[in-house]
């Protein structure tokens, strides 16, 4: 086992703690943390014994032994403080989505080549057992030739802050720039994607809803300007049809769709986990044992445990136990997507990649 890895983490609110939490399990030594709220900041860090800590993340930087940096912020100010982190020579795991935009997504990741540093993104259905099932099935050609996919994630009524939970950061474009699609979507279209290969984009059509009532004080104090909804038809290189659904809140009832891939030999539903195909001219259904298969892969298979999590596979990343998942390049493919959602359905019509590179700019907040 290679040694514990030092790292820094910048932001201590929701997500800071739960990244927080997985660490404890984790051979890593979290020896700095920076955040604006001073107070939290300290009762953090001593928590999780957290030795230094500062109000101003620069500082945290200038900690040489640091070799990487957990950025736990709201979507806008994920590129100016990862660029910041990577160019001060220091790997950088972010929170999902990678960005407010596809334009300072590309940003991150072309400081991260340039420095020479990992970056990895929070994303973790890249890792469930439904995902490895799938890509094992792909990689031996049980699918053939994929064509079609579909990318659903469904809240009956989960809208954040408005239906109970979480905070009105999360449904304010200041803030966090989207809502379904960059809270939750992320996941789902980049699990598709990397399950496909991360095919080039060509073309999208697509809409997005804001239609179910909301209690009128929480619509009003949240200043809530986001979608609910969001869909999507996608082109991809190869001939491939992409169909994206992503709701906080819709009204449909069970049984709930699946995302789903679709190839010349079979196809492969993610959730409930299934295959099926044709075998000896007869179409056949299947389904797998994906926990037993999981013990045996740990107990003969070199590294599994490396591909546990997000945290586990960026732990391991550092640790040299293997090459870092393509996560940011992943998740910089999902934002041109959803941000090609967004551009459709102002324009009402269909986008090239082309139009949603040049009209996409910067929703960077200044630190």
């Amino acid at each position: 086992m290679a040694d514990n890895v030092k790292l820094g983490i910048i932001g201590v609110g929701q997500i800071g703690k739960m990244h927080l939490d997985t660490y404890e399990d984790h051979p890593v030594e979290v020896i700095a943390a920076a955040d604006i709220d001073e107070a939290e900041l300290e009762r953090v860090s001593q928590q999780y014994s957290i030795p230094k800590v500062f109000t101003d993340f620069r500082q945290l930087l200038k900690i040489e032994e640091i070799q990487a940096v957990d950025v736990c912020l709201h979507n806008n100010l994920h590129a100016p403080v990862t660029i910041a982190v990577l160019e001060a020579g220091k790997h950088v795991y972010c929170e999902k989505p990678i960005a407010g935009s596809y334009a300072d997504g590309k940003a991150m990741v072309e400081a991260a080549d340039r420095t020479g540093r990992m970056l990895g993104i929070q994303l973790f259905s890249l890792f469930s057992l439904e995902t490895k099932a799938a890509r094992r099935l792909i990689d031996e050609g049980h699918l053939g030739e994929p064509y079609y996919a579909k990318s659903i994630g469904f809240r009956r009524r989960g809208r954040p802050y408005v239906d109970g939970y979480g905070t009105s950061s999360f449904v304010q474009q200041s803030v966090a720039a989207g809502g379904a699609l960059f809270d939750m979507g992320v996941y789902h279209i980049a699990q598709i994607l990397y399950l496909l290969g991360n095919p080039d984009l060509e073309t999208i059509s697509g809409v997005t809803h804001q239609e179910i009532p909301m209690y009128q004080d929480r619509q009003q104090h949240s200043h809530y300007d986001v979608e609910e909804l969001g869909v999507g038809l996608v082109r991809l290189k190869g001939g491939i049809t992409f169909f994206i659904e992503e709701s906080w809140a819709l009204h449909r009832g069970q049984p709930v769709p699946s995302s789903e891939i679709f190839g010349s030999k079979g196809g492969v539903r993610l959730s409930p986990f299934s295959y099926h195909s044709t075998i000896a001219d007869m179409e056949t259904d299947s389904t797998f044992d994906l926990k037993a298969a999981n013990v045996r892969w740990h107990r003969c298979l070199p590294d599994t445990d490396a591909y546990d999590g997000a945290q586990d596979h960026w732990v391991a990343a550092l640790q040299g136990r293997g090459p870092l998942i393509d996560s940011a390049g992943l998740a910089l493919a999902t934002m041109k997507i959803s941000e090609g959602i967004y551009l459709s359905s102002s324009l009402g019509r269909e986008v090239t990649r082309q139009e949603i590179e040049q009209k996409s700019a910067s929703r960077a907040v200044e630190v």
